[in-house]
């Protein structure tokens, strides 16, 4: 009995301290912010609206949770807290507008990451589900100023459904903005690469007639359900009615000429609305992208060209001419499917400035970031700018939000204070102390 007694203590012993060292990830601590409970006043800051322009010595006024006015000067209520902003910048919330935040926090643990789905054909996969509201990763972002991410699911082909989220809530719930925004859908991998020819435009007619076959499905299903016939309930036809319908757009990921081209025919014969994700060979389809009004969320500025034959700056100079062709689009940092992923969303305002080194004008960089972005992600009704009755989602910080030096002072997502603590800053005070 005693040694039996023993055996189950030893065991014990070795279950505890195998998961103390081999736990792959831990929650944050830190405690979402209280709701606004008094008027908040920001004044003599520079504004920067998210829309081009700027208001120097400017002031903001924000109560439950929504902006109230913007301006040279706003009203004082009584009660207001006020806040003295010379030498300080006013941002609207940086939103990051192609990511697998809160899916994915350690890419060589395999039990930290859930961004993509067994199976090809996932349009009922909802991203915001699986979102994980303690990921170590948010307080790092929103110390770079992000406080909004458009979470996309990884995965081939249909990927399934994309939300956006505010960085700052005890669940998923609270943290949700919009879900669902689109459907995601991968079609760098509709389009084979490599190989013999004919057996890559074999696969590429099975995947485009496997997929023109789901939606034809998910077309009769809808006339079904509007005739009121009785028909059993189908979740990934259900999921694609409003796609087919045209009342959300497909998130297209495609990097390749090739796979632009693709995805812009077999869309727009089809009248679906779609966004082009990725797109570093957008310039060399511009025409199309223009005749279609598609607009682009360009992921990863900072990225090494993809042709031997390009200049070194192909990628860097991109924002500045798609804006010269009048195409619409937003910057993104490195998202889904990009080897940083979510860990690098602190560094998306450095994206939009390498923008602004190779051409891109400067509030039109902020503007790729925060209004862009907004509108791309049907948002911008809410988020995206300082403007009167937007939600109080902003960020203060002590210079130019596009330049490494700069810190982020103060943070509200609609109004509540963000706590800005993380992990590199409580391991920068430990080391710090290093003797």
């Amino acid at each position: 009995m005693s040694d039996s007694k023993n055996l189950s203590s030893a065991v014990l012993a070795f279950i505890v301290g195998a998961c103390m060292v081999f736990s792959p990830a831990t929650a944050h601590d830190i405690v979402p912010g209280a709701p606004q409970s008094k008027p908040i006043v920001i004044r003599n800051a520079t504004l920067h609206l998210g829309n081009g322009t700027t208001i120097e010595n400017g002031s903001i006024l924000f109560e439950d949770g929504l902006i109230s006015e913007v301006g040279a000067s706003v009203r004082l209520p009584e009660s207001a807290q006020v806040i003295e902003g010379a030498g300080k910048h006013v941002y609207p919330g940086l939103i990051d507008a192609y990511t697998d935040l809160g899916l994915r926090e350690i890419t060589a643990v395999d039990v930290t990451i859930d961004n993509v789905e067994r199976g090809e054909l996932n349009p009922n996969v909802r991203s915001w589900v699986a979102f994980n509201p303690d990921s170590e990763l948010i307080p790092v972002g929103r110390s770079g100023g992000v406080m909004l991410a458009h979470v996309v699911p990884g995965g081939r082909s249909l990927q399934g459904q994309s939300g956006v989220m505010q960085l700052d809530g005890w669940s998923y719930q609270d943290m949700l903005l919009e879900g669902p925004v689109g459907l995601c859908v991968n079609w760098e991998s509709v389009v084979p690469r490599g190989g013999d020819s004919k057996e890559k435009a074999k696969r590429y007619d099975e995947q485009i007639q496997e997929l023109d076959d789901l939606f034809e499905r998910a077309r009769r299903y809808g006339e079904s359900i509007a005739a009121e016939e009785s028909v059993a309930t189908d979740v990934r036809l259900e999921s694609l009615l409003p796609v087919i319908n045209g009342e959300r757009p497909v998130f297209v990921e495609a990097d390749r000429l090739g796979a632009i081209e693709s995805a812009i025919a077999f869309f727009t014969s089809r009248q679906i609305p779609m966004v082009i994700c990725g797109g570093a060979d957008a310039m060399h389809c511009v025409e199309h992208l223009t005749a279609h009004d598609i607009p682009v969320i360009l992921v990863a500025t900072y990225r090494l060209p993809r042709r031997r034959s390009d200049p070194v700056d192909a990628l860097y100079s991109l924002p500045s001419k798609l804006r010269e062709a009048g195409v619409r689009f937003a910057i993104a940092g490195e998202g889904s499917g990009y080897p940083g992923g979510a860990s690098n969303i602190r560094n998306l305002p450095y994206h939009a400035g390498v923008a602004v080194a190779h051409g891109l004008p400067r509030e039109e960089a902020v503007r790729a970031i925060t209004q862009s972005a907004a509108e791309i992600l049907g948002v911008a009704d809410r988020v995206g700018t300082l403007t009167a009755k937007r939600h109080a989602t902003l960020i203060v910080v002590d210079g130019d939000v596009l330049e490494s030096d700069t810190r982020v002072i103060d943070a509200y997502v609609q109004g509540r204070k963000v706590d800005l603590g993380n992990k590199h800053k409580q391991l920068y005070r430990k080391y710090e102390q290093l003797p």
